[in-house]
């Protein structure tokens, strides 16, 4: 079974500062200048993160673990030339929660690298990812 064909509109508003709206009707505001709104591509680096973060949560709780936050820190090293296509993304999962195995947390992350997370499998071919994770007590 194939996934449905997905479709987006991107307008300009004014400057460098664009309205995105995706094809289920939700909108994004984007800003070349990085002034009024993340730029596109801090867009990836933030898609990047919330693929990875809906996987790992999921995983997780499918796991029965008792998770009460999860967050995902973004780095992203940018080539110097252009264009100045990511080079390597870091993505570090701090998964917050009540007796939250670390070896579960560690399936959940590689599950997601390597298996579930469209937009970093996409990235993939051409930037190095790398992951990480810590857990916190709550």
């Amino acid at each position: 079974m194939s996934k449905p064909n997905m479709s987006a509109l991107v307008q300009w508003r004014d400057a460098n500062v664009f309205t995105a709206t995706s094809g289920s009707g939700h909108q994004v505001t984007m800003d070349g200048d990085k002034g009024e709104a993340a730029s596109p591509m801090e867009l990836v680096l933030m898609a990047a993160g919330g693929c990875s973060s809906v996987d790992v949560v999921s995983i997780l709780g499918k796991a029965r673990q008792q998770v009460t936050a999860c967050r995902c820190e973004v780095q992203g090293q940018r080539a110097d030339a252009t264009p100045a296509v990511f080079t390597d993304i870091h993505l570090h999962f701090v998964v917050t929660g009540h007796g939250v195995a670390a070896q579960h947390v560690e399936r959940a992350v590689a599950l997601s690298a390597d298996k579930y997370c469209s937009v970093a499998k996409m990235l993939e071919a051409s930037v190095r990812i790398t992951h990480s994770f810590a857990i916190e007590e709550a």
